[in-house]
């Protein structure tokens, strides 16, 4: 039996990222312990971490450096502060009782460290390494993560040396504008007026795409580096090829029409799924939005429907005495939401700031709203008329990835 620890704290090229391993000599721990000693390769040779020299810590402890040792200069570093804060936040956790002390002799500890060549300050390399691995033990002896706080922190979390964020959909309502528009310049000019919000997500409309092709997804990219663009693509047909070519432009999701065979849309589905995006099925003009979706095998299920108002099914409805909480403007929204499982559902049509709520209480998690903003001759008050009713950003007030951890 083992356990793994990982930890990353610091900044700069002091920063200090500790993988490690602690189990038992007898377990694969053990055999990986005894292979990284005899199986040495140039560069990422591994040693001993020792307390001094000729004081060995206990449990025995490999450090592995994951970045190649090149000179001299880089072998110091690992050997000097990155080897003595190693051996302490071992030791340390001996005492401390995180590693059980009467159980020192039976276990291993494997430690990749992570030490940038144009790291120079001593001092911070041995701090930072020191709370590293003081921290990545104490992690892999408690289990930690949780699998509840990877899936929580699976669509919210960024890494530092990553340089961009990724957005997911994970805590609606969200606000998309629908750039329906045959201008780049007029494009451009509208984005830069919309407020950069979490919670805003960009439409290259279909106008734009027929214009000026698939590649204004990049553009929107260049422009907003963060945001959450999606190709509304309308794709009845050979829909692998045109997603795959508005992955290549970065877009976060794509749409497909729903009025395409079930073959049509479950390739479409299949390579936003390959391609890791989202997709969206447009229902405009399908006459049963649901017979449509239960013909859809569950696995190809779309994450997002997009439903527009339906005046005449309301005002037939309301002819014939028809009354139903479940069913609003856009349809069945709850009926809907049970086949698609996990998905969401966006609303378009006639949308306004006085709807919002309407909206949101029927069962939307996506509002789309083209014309009052785009057509708007202020684009950021028109967008803020709409982000008033909706909740802040999901991380506005969140101060800490960490905060599930215990204090003890």
């Amino acid at each position: 039996m083992y356990n793994i620890g990982e930890a990353l704290i610091g900044d700069g090229n002091e920063l200090a990222h500790i993988d490690l391993i602690i189990g038992d000599k007898e377990s694969q721990a053990g055999n990986a312990f005894v292979n990284s000693m005899t199986q040495l390769s140039i560069g990422h040779t591994p040693l001993l971490s020792v307390i001094r020299p000729n004081l060995m810590t206990k449990p025995s402890t490999l450090i592995i450096p994951k970045v190649t040792i090149g000179n001299l200069n880089d072998a110091n570093k690992i050997f000097g502060p990155a080897q003595t804060a190693v051996g302490r936040a071992v030791a340390d956790s001996v005492e401390e009782g995180i590693i059980p002390k009467e159980e020192v002799e039976d276990l291993v500890v494997l430690v990749s460290v992570f030490i940038h060549p144009e790291a120079e300050d001593y001092r911070k390399i041995y701090q930072y390494n020191y709370g590293a691995t003081k921290l990545a033990i104490k992690r892999a002896m408690n289990g930690y993560p949780s699998i509840n706080k990877v899936l929580t922190e699976k669509d919210r979390g960024t890494h530092p040396i990553m340089g961009f964020k990724v957005t997911r959909l994970w805590n609606p309502p969200y606000l998309q504008i629908a750039l329906d528009l045959d201008n780049i310049e007029t494009m451009e000019k509208i984005i830069n007026a919309i407020p950069d919000r979490e919670r805003i997500l960009l439409e290259a409309g279909t106008p734009l795409i027929k214009k000026f092709g698939v590649g204004v997804v990049g553009k929107i990219r260049k422009l907003r580096p963060d945001a959450f663009i999606i190709a509304d693509l309308k794709t009845l047909d050979v829909g692998r090829v045109e997603v795959t070519m508005a992955a290549n432009e970065t877009a976060d999701a794509v749409c497909v029409s729903g009025l395409g065979t079930i073959e049509s849309i479950e390739k479409a589905i299949h390579e936003a799924q390959k391609q890791g995006i989202y997709s969206i099925l447009d229902m405009m003009n399908v006459e049963n939005i649901t017979d449509k979706l239960k013909q859809i095998k569950n696995n190809l299920k779309p994450n997002i429907i997009l439903l527009h108002r339906n005046v005449d099914l309301e005002t037939a409805k309301t002819e014939k005495g028809e009354k139903s909480e479940d069913n609003h403007e856009w349809g069945d929204i709850k009926n809907i939401k049970n086949i698609i499982g996990r998905g969401l559902v966006a609303v378009a049509g006639g949308i306004t700031p006085k709807k919002i709520s309407y909206a949101k209480n029927s069962g939307a998690d996506i509002l789309v709203v083209g014309r009052y903003i785009i057509g708007s001759s202020d684009i950021r008050r028109s967008t803020e008329d709409f982000l008033e009713h909706l909740p802040q950003d999901p991380d506005t007030m969140r101060l800490t990835l960490d905060e599930d951890e215990t204090l003890d």
